[in-house]
């Protein structure tokens, strides 16, 4: 590994080592870090740094924009998913700009946390792809056990929509869904 790609990791964990909420005893955005890293590396090991690195900063900071500071509503929520995107982005190009990254790297990490392109540039895509089974992996389980049937099956056809047919078919064949859950990923 690279020394500006483990400087970059390292000041993406030791800020959200600062995130106040915990999982398990552990800050719940380095948690979550940690799991994107692991599953980027298990989905697309060839990886390049740049991707590493926006699938480490996926939530960097993710507390300090919080979503009661928005309106209620599917509007408020996507102002809020929109500038939790820009913040990331901004925290993350800086760290990579102070470890020496060149411009164009800067601004393809800003890209795919901004998650410009998606379906039309393929590390944007990959992001996505793992966003989503870190999502399926670890997070479904507890979310759907809060939710009613409706609201399940809506985001999760929504997750699926999100996905290349690649990563749905990889859903399809790691993840055991009941059938009404596993059509939205069919391709």
């Amino acid at each position: 590994m690279s020394a500006r790609k483990q400087a970059v990791l390292d000041a993406i964990d030791a800020a959200n080592t600062q995130d106040p909420n915990l999982d398990d005893g552990q800050p719940v955005e380095l948690l979550y870090g940690q799991r994107m890293s692991a599953e980027l590396d298990r989905l697309f090991p060839d990886a390049s740094d740049v991707l590493q690195i926006a699938a480490r900063g996926q939530h960097v900071e993710r507390w300090k924009l919080a979503r009661s500071e928005y309106p209620e509503g599917r509007a408020g929520y996507l102002a809020w998913r929109k500038a939790q995107g820009v913040h990331h982005a901004e925290v993350v190009m800086a760290m990579m700009e102070q470890a020496g990254y060149g411009a164009d790297e800067i601004e393809a990490a800003g890209r795919m946390l901004r998650k410009q392109g998606i379906k039309r540039d393929d590390d944007v895509q990959a992001l996505e792809d793992v966003i989503c089974f870190v999502f399926l992996k670890w997070y479904f389980g507890p979310f759907a056990a809060k939710h009613s049937a409706e609201k399940i099956q809506s985001i999760v056809e929504k997750t699926a929509r999100k996905m290349s047919a690649e990563g749905r078919a990889r859903v399809l064949s790691e993840f055991d869904l009941p059938e009404h859950l596993a059509s939205a990923f069919e391709t």
